[in-house]
């Protein structure tokens, strides 16, 4: 028999115009003209090649679609191969960070067919993500409003800012405007919670909600964010408002051993003295053979942080003199072409050494802020003295049939401590605790209709066992050890019905099972009258027991280039912040409080398109619940309100290139919400859950390939919802005024190993308060924003 060898290299940008038509049937025949053979398979051809970029990179981990249904993935080095049944077939490459490239190619009987393609490297133009459904996928395949933030991106932040909660606020529109502090109170994502994850292992607590997972990781170890906005239950517990994703690095397969050594500094300048601060970090990466390998540090040390006029601000949950650490490793080994096991872990701790405490400020009056004075801080220091994270991974391609699977299994260690103050009687000093240990099942199989319709169905199971509780340092209970163990069998069904309407629909069953252990509350100080309240009580541990069954359907257009619309409907469970429930409870068993689940519902409409160099995003959102959580205070004892809510909001973002060396870019989000009382009136959502009207700006100029400048501006128009009672304001209501800043970073490319990076945060060093410390309404958290810093860091890579 003869044997045919084929090899052929194509780069083809435009996804839709490589497609067979009247306009590219020369290019279709050219393509098959540059064929030439290899092997014999019956009469099947064979299939491989090397998906490399414009540079010539092999590309790791790229998903290879024939025929819309069978699936592959590219090893560590590019490479990918498949038995063929003869004739044309359609292809389609996808990878995080590249355009898709889509192209038919026809394979003749007993051929060999070897291809080359080539990615085109692009930040947003059919970008992929995995957090949306566990499965790579194109952004257009996703009938909701997701924000990518590339590494690039990522890098530009953190040149002005390490401080993740400051990257997500000035890049993701939808997300409440950063803290300024280690915690990311009121933070919110769309008016509700949202779910952070570490290559998906949950960082929230969302039995004691801890508010301090944004800063669950060091930014540097970071490759991606993924952010999916609106209830989601994908994942599981406590995504109300979306989900988070930190996506670690992988390695760097072309070489076998390499890696990059970054040195920095950053100070105010403003009165710099004890501002400066420094930090330093080592990765290494490469492959050999079956493996691969990333690995590396990061230390930073922080100096005091500095409002505009000079001023120490408060420390506490300050930024000011941290130490923190991060160590990451992950490891991959190919077992062979369609089989890979990957381990990953993360450990991080931040925890603050100061010689300062806090000088309560007078609320509402502008000149006189809460500020840091000399001094001895009790207890010990506040933060996070550790953050464990592990997980190992395996993924077969085609392991029953075109069924593909993966298992993950995962682990969770984390531990936060805030100040030490006289909140609960006998005064102490909080820290909650958490262990998480999990299991995912993934399974995903394509199926086809016909020629012009596909399907594939992702199911699985999730296993989740979440311990968490709150004790003070001198040994007392605040919260008891809830033990939550969470089973959840799920299935999402994605149909594509030509090659512009995609289709989704899919459940997840939620079966929840707390138990929780005998205990005694300890009283809690009275805002208004200065008295502890609610000590003493002993409660009856009991278990408690939640089924509910979650739903999501959506539905995509995006046949027109300039305008490609969504619809979806998602929701979300979660058994929201139990601990407080527990903390207050003034019955005698854990059955008889008022401890229930929320389900909130989530309506979107969005579109999105490009004209030419114009392009741009925008959603609406209607989000219900008919049990809410909101923090409130009652004749100055804090509560949880379970009223019905509703919330509503849009957002917009836009981005022109006027010129190859000139960027603009834009966003604005409005986010609104209520709450219904017992006596059907309704009242405005809190500061801590709905955040004012956020808008962004962006100038980025490139005036040689090796230099970049960009300002960027975050601004708010504020927010007023809510009468002083008695003269006074509750937490939560405090008025916002509005506020401008700038900032500006710039790198600059020494040679093709080191780099320099310069960021300067409020460049015109505004004098302004933060969201946060307007409306909490208190003396002691009213504290200001940042004056101007800069941020110097200088990398090498080899």
């Amino acid at each position: 028999m003869k044997n045919n060898r084929k090899s052929i290299s194509f780069d083809l940008t435009d996804s839709k115009n490589s497609l067979p038509s009247n306009n590219n049937k020369i290019i279709s025949s050219l393509a098959l003209i540059l064929l030439s053979t290899t092997t014999l398979y019956a009469q099947d051809g064979h299939l491989s090649g090397t998906v490399r970029t414009a540079e010539g990179e092999a590309i790791s981990h790229v998903t290879v679609k024939i025929d819309l249904t069978k699936k592959l993935q590219t090893d560590s080095f590019g490479k990918f191969s498949s038995s063929l049944s003869a004739g044309t077939h359609r292809f389609q490459f996808t990878a995080i960070g590249y355009q898709m490239l889509d192209t038919v190619l026809t394979i003749q009987p007993n051929d060999s067919l070897n291809i080359a393609p080539v990615l085109r490297s692009n930040n947003r133009i059919n970008e992929v993500i995995v957090s949306a459904s566990r499965r790579i996928e194109s952004l257009d395949e996703v009938p909701s409003s997701v924000t990518v933030l590339s590494q690039k991106q990522l890098e530009s932040q953190r040149s002005i800012s390490n401080n993740l909660s400051d990257i997500l606020a000035n890049t993701v529109p939808g997300l409440g405007f950063s803290t300024n502090r280690t915690q990311n109170l009121g933070q919110t994502l769309r008016g509700r919670r949202v779910l952070i994850m570490i290559d998906g292992i949950p960082q929230s607590t969302p039995l004691r909600d801890g508010a301090r997972d944004i800063r669950s990781l060091d930014p540097s170890v970071i490759e991606r964010v993924e952010v999916i906005k609106g209830a989601t239950a994908i994942y599981g517990n406590g995504a109300d408002g979306g989900l988070i994703n930190y996506i670690t690095k992988h390695a760097n397969v072309d070489r076998r051993f390499g890696g990059t050594t970054e040195i920095g500094s950053n100070f105010s300048l403003v009165k710099p003295g004890q501002t400066g601060g420094f930090n330093v970090s080592q990765l290494f990466n490469g492959s050999q053979g079956h493996w691969d390998y990333v690995v590396g540090g990061r230390y930073e040390q922080t100096g005091l942080y500095k409002d505009a006029d000079g001023v120490v601000l408060s420390p506490e949950y300050g930024m000011n003199d941290l130490k923190n650490w991060n160590a990451f490793a992950k490891i991959g080994y190919r077992i062979d072409a369609k089989n890979r096991l990957e381990l990953m872990y993360n450990f991080f701790k931040s925890t603050q050494y100061t010689d300062y405490i806090a000088k309560a400020g007078k609320y509402g009056d502008f000149n006189s802020p809460t500020t840091g004075i000399l001094g001895k801080r009790p207890g010990e220091p506040e933060g996070t003295p550790y953050n464990h994270n592990a997980s190992l991974k395996y993924t077969a391609q085609e392991l029953i049939g075109r069924t593909d699977f993966d298992a993950n299994i995962y682990f969770q260690d984390y531990e936060t401590l805030i100040n030490y103050s006289n909140f609960f009687e006998g005064d102490g000093q909080p820290g909650t605790r958490s262990k998480k240990l999990g299991l995912r099942l993934n399974f995903n199989s394509p199926f086809k209709w016909s020629d012009v319709v596909s399907s594939e169905i992702t199911y699985g199971l999730d296993l989740l066992s979440d311990k968490t509780n709150t004790t003070l340092t001198d040994g007392r209970t605040v919260i008891p050890n809830m033990d939550m163990r969470n089973l959840a069998p799920y299935f999402q069904l994605k149909t594509n019905i030509g090659k512009d309407l995609i289709l989704k629909a899919g459940s997840r069953l939620e079966n929840v099972h707390i138990e929780v252990p005998n205990f005694t509350t300890i009283g809690i100080l009275n805002a208004v009258n200065g008295n502890y309240v609610g000590g003493g009580v002993a409660v009856n541990g009991g278990n408690l027991n939640f089924t509910a069954l979650m739903l999501n359907a959506g539905l995509r257009y995006t046949k027109i280039q300039f305008f490609k619309p969504f619809v979806s409907f998602s929701q979300s469970f979660s058994v929201a912040d139990l601990g407080l429930v527990l903390r207050a409870a003034k019955e005698n068993t854990v059955s008889s409080t008022s401890i229930k689940a929320v389900k909130a519902n989530n309506y979107e409409f969005g579109f999105s398109g490009d004209i030419g160099r114009f392009s741009y995003e925008a959603a609406t959102y209607y989000s219900t619940s008919t049990l809410g959580a909101s923090y409130v205070f009652v004749d100055g004892n804090p509560q949880i309100a379970r009223s019905p809510e509703k919330i509503y909001g849009f957002e917009l973002s836009a981005n022109y290139r006027v010129h190859p060396i000139l960027d603009f870019g834009a966003s604005y989000s409005y986010t609104e919400g209520k709450r219904e009382l017992t006596d059907g009136s309704r009242v405005y959502l809190g500061g801590d859950r709905i955040n004012p009207p956020k808008i962004t700006g962006s100038i980025t100029v490139n005036p040689m390939k090796k230099w970049s400048l960009t300002t960027q501006m975050i601004a708010t128009s504020g927010r007023n919802r809510f009468e002083p009672v008695n003269g006074l304001y509750s937490y939560g209501t405090g008025p916002i005024r509005s506020f401008t800043t700038f900032n500006f970073s710039s790198k600059y490319q020494i040679n093709t190993r080191s780099l320099i990076r310069l960021g300067i945060e409020n460049i015109f060093n505004k004098d302004y308060y933060t969201v946060i410390s307007q409306w909490q309404s208190n003396n002691m958290n009213y504290v200001k924003g940042n004056g101007t810093r800069l941020n110097l860091s200088l990398s090498h890579s080899f």
